[in-house]
């Protein structure tokens, strides 16, 4: 048995593999987070997760990694526990909602 050509070499270690979907990206998943946890306990929090919902959106846009559902939610999270704190805080100074903790 002869070859007209060598057999093609085997995928190099660590060479990511033929029609492999990239992840999810980080930054999308941390959007989330701190979106859950700024509408949970501290609208503060709501910041970064506007800036990390935005950031993960350009990123998804030129790496194509998933997790665009996750920046969007991340953006909108952030941004309604800001809302609620500023709500809060105008309810608190004028006497309309407070704490009893009794």
């Amino acid at each position: 048995m002869s070859y007209d050509s060598p057999p093609p070499p085997p995928p190099q270690y660590g060479a990511p593999m033929p029609g492999a979907v990239p992840g999810t990206n980080k930054k999308a998943i941390w959007s989330l987070v701190t979106g859950i946890l700024g509408l949970l306990c501290c609208g503060l929090i709501g910041i970064a997760a506007i800036i990390l919902g935005q950031q993960a959106k350009k990123e998804i846009a030129t790496t194509r990694e998933g997790g665009s559902g996750m920046a969007t939610a991340g953006f909108v999270l952030g941004i309604v526990a800001l809302i609620w704190m500023v709500i809060s805080i105008i309810l608190s100074a004028t006497g309309n909602f407070y704490y009893d903790i009794n």
